[in-house]
């Protein structure tokens, strides 16, 4: 009798032992069985899927309108075919993503708040415009971005899909500004800036991070840390055939000019900067501007430990 009762029993739990085993590694109801990254490195940042709502309607206004924002406020500036488009920290901090048609170009403008770290991309790819949404996820304290037409999750630093349909697939970076709002008001007084008219009935005038950009502190844990730096000192990074070198604000301002001319990667590069605004640019030696990241040391360095930095001579 005592052995019918534990083959029954067995009978029983095996299975559901070997299926809990083999079943795929899900976290906010995304399916990692095909994770670039390792599962237990993709954390929850706290909210569900979307539970920091997306801009998908974005409203606009013209810049002597935007009386809500004060020269000194960040914005992310996109300037395409001489229309130009501001998309304020202030919103983007409740937000983190701004689903746009830049005049008839499917734009996606994505924050990090907790890596400082805003890029734009091209929504559109291999004929289709996608959407994107805030999955909760974060990878070494960066946002996981993703799409609504296949749930694939996108790293946004590494502007690459790490799990789903898409995985390995990368976006292409549109060259934005990360800079005040009186700098890029100056330099394009018709822009449109996004309205605070989201929706969405969020306090725009305060930030739900507080003093976060100044502290030393980061909320989340990372694969590689580095001392050199604050970790919240401003950087622009950039990637060339799989090497990284990253140009402290902090070192740009020790030099005498706003253009920095170097080589790096085989490549001779000229880097045009505002060390004030913090803002730049880097183009290559045909004078195409060049993808690169606009962020805190911190997360540059915790997914690109092997970076090269500029200095500037003493």
């Amino acid at each position: 009798m005592k052995k019918t009762i534990l083959a029954f029993i067995s009978a029983i739990i095996t299975p559901l032992l070997v299926s809990t085993a083999t079943a795929a590694p899900t976290k906010n109801g995304f399916d990692l069985a095909n994770s670039t990254i390792p599962v237990s490195k993709i954390l929850s940042g706290g909210p569900a899927r979307d539970g920091i709502p997306s801009i998908d309607k974005p409203k606009f206004l013209t810049a002597n309108k935007a009386d809500y924002l004060k020269s000194a406020d960040r914005v992310i500036g996109v300037e395409i075919n001489g229309r130009a488009r501001a998309y304020p920290i202030r919103i983007l901090n409740w937000h983190e993503i701004v689903n746009d048609n830049f005049h008839g170009a499917p734009i996606a403008v994505t924050f990090c708040p907790l890596c400082g770290s805003g890029i734009v991309y091209e929504s559109k790819f291999g004929g289709r415009a996608y959407s994107f949404g805030v999955s909760g996820l974060l990878y070494n304290s960066d946002v996981l971005l993703y799409d609504r037409e296949t749930e694939t999750l996108w790293s946004q630093i590494l502007s690459k899909a790490i799990s789903g349909k898409l995985v390995g697939s990368e976006l292409k970076i549109i060259p934005s500004s990360h800079t005040s709002w009186g700098a890029w008001k100056k330099k394009h007084p018709n822009t449109q800036v996004l309205s605070t008219d989201t929706g969405a009935g969020r306090n725009y005038n305060r930030s739900p991070y507080g003093d976060y950009n100044k502290g030393q502190e980061t909320y989340f844990p990372l694969e590689f840390r580095s001392k050199k730096y604050h970790p919240k000192e401003r950087v622009i990074g950039v990637t060339i055939n799989g090497k990284h070198k990253v140009y402290p604000f902090s070192e740009l301002a020790k030099l005498k000019s706003n253009v920095l001319k170097d080589e790096f990667a085989g490549q001779q590069l000229q880097l045009n900067f505002d060390a004030e605004n913090r803002d730049g640019r880097i183009k290559g030696a045909s004078g195409n501007i060049l993808p690169s990241i606009n962020t805190f040391w911190f997360a540059w360095y915790a997914f690109h430990p092997d970076t090269k930095i500029f200095k500037a001579a003493k």
